[in-house]
């Protein structure tokens, strides 16, 4: 079947014109891999348009939202692109969300169709709003366990339909920030949003035709979407991998052939922190875009594993705004603003602060709907992050004199003790040069005296000595920055992008520490001793 578009715009920035661009100009070129299936740019446009007639046949219309929980497969990304194909708007859901967090996402994108893998039934059917009327099972015909709308098997797919004439301001998905502080805000990615962060990363990261693009993060998250519009955009292959397994990590990029993936979190530190193995080299790999990247990491990892560590500034509301690239790039540096961004760094007041002096960065596009248009159904969360037509990003940045930006830390993670800000990821990096400490979360809890007090829990490679751990940030760290409270636990509360979830540290509190060292508390704790 031959699928035309009604309108042809000097760039493709609609995800339905990128994929038809491609087809068009490499029909029979690799495209996309997962498991046992693989297709080329011509037979991926195919299964998308039948996704698309799938969703026509259930009725669903343009503008309408389709949620999605599931792990990554092939059916998932076909469903979130036929979304698009048709004007409706996919909403992939995190599949760790439960319970109020899960009911929020379904109340407030009002999705009546959900997607989903049987092992999740029960979790929607225990919050299931109003709106939501009928659920697709993916691996089986699903039981209905009580639920409130309908349960049945996923549709065969439906007789191709031709692609819709869709805006590129027109909303693609919602995806839903991982409320790592409160609830998750819904933001609303424009289709020209993925054309953009396409364009922008091959460019940043020098991707080519035949490069093979490999991702084991999940789809529910900006960065494995978009990493499948770069294989669009470049013309290389995309292959999506199961879950992150440091253990297997390297057997699965050398089995897809990848030549370029993406790490995010602490992914990096647990790979380095394996022991040494010949599938350390055996591979294709050479680079990784790795935001957040631990200076000290990047040219280890490099040596050992032969694998350059890109970093770079983007968020599921803006784009690729900050980058380094395989030419130039700094150790500990997000990199240099990219071509179509503005940027300025802020204080409290919105006054600009001069170089080195940390500040909130701001953003502004030169592109067009390179950026979310909002935030669904929360208009003052909108107004409060869209002001004076520049994005407040919430994250403290410092700019260098030669144009560098290194980030700081969240603007909500700042603790102030003793009259001073301390960045919470600085204190992370000294806690992690020690030899015992395998990772660090640092965040305020409350004081005796009404202001904040530093705490860390920390995950462990060997027996700690507390008392030692404070001498040795002594000459790393200013006085009023070595914390306080120091807890031990098997492992960080995370999200499933490896975000460490430290609204659930601060409930439990400065009563959950194993260590004050203004009390006596015991002087050891071991790792197979922690508490969780």
């Amino acid at each position: 079947m031959t699928f035309t578009m009604s309108t042809r715009r000097q760039r493709p920035l609609t995800i339905p014109e990128m994929l038809l661009e491609r087809a068009r100009n490499a029909p029979d070129a690799p495209l996309f891999r997962c498991g046992d299936v693989a297709r080329d740019s011509q037979t991926m446009v195919q299964a998308v348009a039948e996704a698309a007639g799938m969703l026509v046949d259930a009725g669903i219309e343009r503008g309408q939202a389709v949620a999605l929980m599931s792990s990554n497969r092939p059916e998932l990304l076909d469903l979130i692109l036929g979304c698009a194909w048709i004007g409706a708007v996919a909403v992939p859901v995190n599949t760790a969300s439960r319970g109020e967090q899960l009911r929020h996402v379904l109340e407030n994108s009002q999705a009546r169709l959900v997607v989903t893998e049987s092992g999740y039934l029960p979790h929607l059917a225990a919050v299931a709003p109003g709106a939501l009327e009928t659920a697709w099972v993916i691996d089986g015909p699903g039981i209905d366990r009580g639920a409130s709308f309908k349960v049945q098997p996923l549709p065969a797919p439906g007789k191709p339909v031709e692609p819709v004439d869709a805006a590129p301001a027109a909303t693609a998905a919602i995806l839903y920030t991982s409320g790592t502080t409160g609830v998750s805000k819904g933001v609303l990615c424009p289709q020209g949003q993925f054309y953009w962060w396409a364009a922008n990363m091959t460019d940043q990261l020098g991707l080519r035709p035949d490069d093979v693009l490999y991702t084991c993060l999940p789809l529910f998250h900006t960065n494995a979407l978009n990493a499948f519009m770069q294989a669009v955009e470049c013309g290389g292959e995309y292959v999506l991998g199961p879950r992150f397994s440091a253990s297997r990590f390297w057997m699965d990029a050398a089995s897809a052939g990848a030549t370029v993936t993406y790490l995010l979190g602490a992914m990096v530190g647990i790979l380095a922190g394996k022991e040494p193995s010949p599938g350390d080299r055996g591979h294709r790999i050479r680079l990784a875009l790795s935001p957040a990247t631990p200076a000290r990491l990047v040219e280890p990892f490099n040596t050992r594993f032969g694998v350059q560590l890109l970093d770079g500034y983007g968020s599921t509301e803006t784009n690729s705004v900050i980058g380094s690239t395989p030419d130039q790039w700094r150790a500990g540096y997000m990199g240099k603003v990219r071509p179509g961004f503005t940027i300025r760094v802020v204080d409290t007041d919105g006054v600009p602060v001069p170089p080195g002096v940390a500040g909130e960065l701001l953003i502004r596009s030169d592109q067009p709907h390179a950026v979310a248009t909002g935030y669904h159904a929360m208009p003052d969360a909108t107004t409060n992050a869209w002001q004076d037509l520049w994005f407040h990003s919430g994250d403290r940045v410092v700019i260098d004199d030669d144009g560098w930006v290194r980030f700081v830390d969240r603007i909500k993670d700042v603790i102030r003790r003793r009259g001073e800000n301390i960045s919470s990821m600085e204190v992370e990096h000294v806690l992690r040069q020690h030899p015992a400490v395998q990772e660090a979360a640092v965040y305020a809890v409350d004081s005796e005296l009404g202001e904040d007090e530093v705490m860390a829990a920390l995950t462990l490679r060997s027996p700690l000595d507390f008392a030692e751990l404070t001498e040795f940030c002594r000459p790393r760290l200013a006085s009023f920055a070595i914390p306080r409270f120091v807890r031990v636990m098997q492992e960080l509360p995370q999200t499933e992008n490896g975000k460490v979830r430290k609204h659930v540290l601060k409930a439990a509190g400065r009563e959950a520490a194993d260590w004050d060292r203004d009390v006596a508390l015991p002087r050891h704790k071991t790792a197979a001793g922690a508490r969780t």
